[in-house]
């Protein structure tokens, strides 16, 4: 029995390690994953989260203060352009990309906020988009 469940544990292993490696290296392409949040799709499963609000603020210093609060958690730009930037977030344990599309257009006074956060890998994100919102736009 031991001849059997050893070899079958080492394999079932290596397939987690290699999953977790190809998870980490896996190529995000900007045409799937830069969107703009006010049109993107949004997925079928509950592992997304989205924002659309308006803060006293420029668009300038929410930019720059969205860049300080994704920069500090480790997030890294995915592309940026037509006014709106994707970042590549990951989370804590496995390192799953997830996927933050921000577009800040000026509004009256201050700027609309229109964000979308979603993971790449998985059912449920367990809350973990909405609460990057959270940390990352200003209120």
């Amino acid at each position: 029995m031991s001849q059997i469940l050893i070899p079958a544990a080492l394999a079932l292993a290596l397939a987690f390690a290699g999953f977790a490696v190809w998870v980490r290296l896996a190529p995000s392409d900007p045409a799937r994953w830069h969107l703009d949040p006010a049109t993107a799709p949004r997925p079928s499963t509950p592992n997304w989260a989205e924002v659309d609000r308006v803060v006293a603020a420029s668009p300038e210093t929410v930019a720059r203060q969205i860049d300080e609060r994704a920069r500090a958690e480790g997030a890294v730009r995915l592309a940026e352009d037509d006014g709106f930037t994707t970042w590549i977030a990951r989370t804590r344990l496995m390192r799953y990309p997830d996927y933050v599309s921000i577009r800040l257009t000026p509004e009256g006074e201050g700027t609309r906020i229109r964000a979308f956060s979603r993971s790449r890998f998985g059912y449920g994100d367990g809350g973990v988009n909405r609460a990057r919102l959270r940390r990352w736009l200003p209120d």
